[in-house]
């Protein structure tokens, strides 16, 4: 499976306040946050689903996975998502190793298995 999601019971602003912390906690910090629903709302079209992207990095790992491929900049930042489904919310993000093995080097394979560790952990506490 190319993601990794869960649901929480959380709000969507309790989630993302608890991802920011988690985050912290493994050296990412929350670049932008994309609010789909308000933007497309903006634009006049009718989407009520609440849904976010939010931009992470950790620029120590970013830097690293650079030097050793520019390709991996097709990638980043790292994406994580929020969104509403069914009354819970969703928490999720395409997985770095899923995204890597396109780039196809084997020694970037466990950069991103360490990265996507750090997501997980910090996803998997915020839920």
């Amino acid at each position: 499976m190319f993601h990794y999601t869960v649901e929480s019971n959380k709000t969507m602003q309790e989630a993302v306040q608890a991802l920011e912390e988690n985050l912290k906690d493994q050296k990412f910090g929350i670049l932008w946050q994309f609010d789909i629903k308000e933007t497309l709302n903006n634009k006049g079209i009718d989407f009520e689903q609440p849904y976010l992207v939010l931009e992470v990095c950790n620029p120590k790992e970013a830097a690293n996975l650079l030097t050793k491929n520019q390709l991996v900049g097709y990638f980043l930042p790292c994406k994580i998502v929020l969104y509403q489904d069914e009354g819970k919310t969703k928490i999720g993000m395409p997985k770095p190793t899923s995204l890597i093995d396109l780039v196809d080097e084997e020694e970037l394979v466990a950069l991103a298995q360490d990265i996507e560790n750090k997501l997980i952990n910090a996803i998997e506490k915020s839920k």
